[in-house]
């Protein structure tokens, strides 16, 4: 897999993740929410939506949604923030094996895409059968040092 943008590599750290059990919906959301963020925030906030304490604000996919107190229309997508966090801590593993500052990497870029569907079926009545289709989810991160 091809990331979609590249950086400078002495200043930065990647990492992919890919065929993630999780919807693209929510991980597109989270995306938007987290760029931009010092790594250690990021981190501590996945891990506030994971404990349902912090919502994420919903730009995209919204209709017919709740609002949340102070941010608009949000939910908590924890299965979603739990992969997220995975690549955090994966791409935070690679900065630190090449050496770059922990305290003063942010989150550069962050996409995250449709991935393949895992093919199923649900038999039903009458010899008919009905798809249990599982979306998955590609993920890419790359950190910088400011």
């Amino acid at each position: 897999m091809k990331y979609s943008i590249e950086k400078d590599p002495d200043k930065s750290a990647k990492a992919f993740g890919r065929e993630l059990h999780c919807s693209p919906k929510y991980s597109e959301n989270i995306a938007r929410f987290i760029k931009g963020m010092k790594v250690n925030k990021a981190k501590e906030i996945l891990e506030e939506i994971i404990s349902l304490r912090r919502p994420v604000p919903f730009r995209t996919h919204n209709k017919k949604l709740a609002h949340r107190k102070g941010i608009g229309p949000g939910r908590y997508p924890e299965r979603a923030a739990r992969e997220m966090l995975k690549i955090i801590e994966n791409a935070e593993n690679n900065a630190e094996y090449k050496g770059l500052d922990l305290e003063e990497m942010f989150i550069s870029h962050v996409s995250a895409y449709k991935g393949e569907m895992v093919k199923g079926t649900i038999p039903r009545a009458r010899g008919r059968a009905t798809d249990k289709n599982e979306r998955t989810t590609n993920m890419e991160m790359i950190i910088e040092e400011k």
